[in-house]
């Protein structure tokens, strides 16, 4: 099997992880892309000795940890205002913090391989780890709705949100009913799954409600593949079903974390 091939399953997933670094699908996009024209540039440097999703993630931290600080450099002389608020907000987390955090909760890596990843050992890791969470919950406070219908993972959902001190606006089970709640009490944050109900679809639904206004949406998905195929617009964050109440509370935390609506703790 040729590398290209051993590498082809974990794209989506990588995507994932570069759009949530970065908060934007187009950036997230071209570190990956960024990352494959570095490795058919010379395929001999890339790690062969470690499972090939860990040696592509190290190619593509690689790119990442020599490339972002000058953008922050271009973020700081923005006045967009979202620009304004996640540059605050990262001067606050480090990036060693961001990435552990996003590794281990949302990407499933052990300590372990985050540690090589980052190249840091497994203790200091976990330390970052829980010092990115404390910090991205303390900034963070929204109103979140959830379209969901099966009740058991709606009931999840609303748990996780209250617990990371968020307010849920509502359950919503069919695509008709997201959009009527979230016209009658506009939410800070969405959580649609995809499939509804009545076999109506969650992306239609938020499509009807993005028209209306701007809000941060997840996507909750059994089949991510079909979302990250790079062919379209697509989402900048998503989870995978069946979900780790670790890997949703990261998630939230994450798309807030780059939304100006939220509004940020004091200094």
């Amino acid at each position: 099997m040729s590398l290209g091939q051993q590498l082809a399953p974990h794209l989506p997933l990588l995507r994932r992880y570069a759009r949530a670094l970065t908060g934007s699908q187009a950036d997230g996009d071209r570190y990956v892309r960024a990352a494959l024209e570095a490795i058919v540039a010379a395929p001999d440097q890339f790690p062969r000795e470690v499972d090939p999703r860990l040696g592509l993630y190290r190619t593509f931290q690689a790119i990442w940890q020599s490339t972002h600080l000058e953008e922050e450099d271009v973020i700081e002389d923005s006045s967009n205002e979202a620009e304004s608020i996640a540059r605050k907000r990262l001067a606050r987390l480090t990036p060693l913090s961001r990435q552990a955090l996003l590794l281990t909760t949302v990407e499933g890596f052990s300590v372990e391989d985050a540690g090589y990843l980052i190249e840091e050992d497994p203790a200091q890791v976990s330390q970052l780890v829980s010092e990115a969470v404390a910090e991205i919950e303390r900034q963070t406070r929204t109103r979140v709705m959830i379209i969901e219908d099966e009740p058991l993972i709606a009931m999840d959902l609303e748990q996780i949100v209250r617990d990371l001190g968020h307010e849920v606006t509502g359950v919503a089970v069919t695509r008709d009913e997201a959009v009527a709640l979230a016209m009658e009490d506009r939410p800070g944050l969405v959580l649609a799954d995809i499939q509804l109900a009545d076999d109506s679809s969650g992306i239609d639904a938020v499509k009807d409600i993005l028209a209306e206004f701007s809000v941060p949406v997840i996507f909750i998905t059994a089949f991510p593949e079909r979302l990250l195929t790079g062919e379209r617009p697509e989402p900048t964050f998503l989870i995978t079903k069946p979900f780790q109440r670790e890997t949703v509370k990261t998630t939230i935390s994450q798309a807030l974390f780059f939304d100006q609506a939220t509004v940020p703790a004091a200094a």
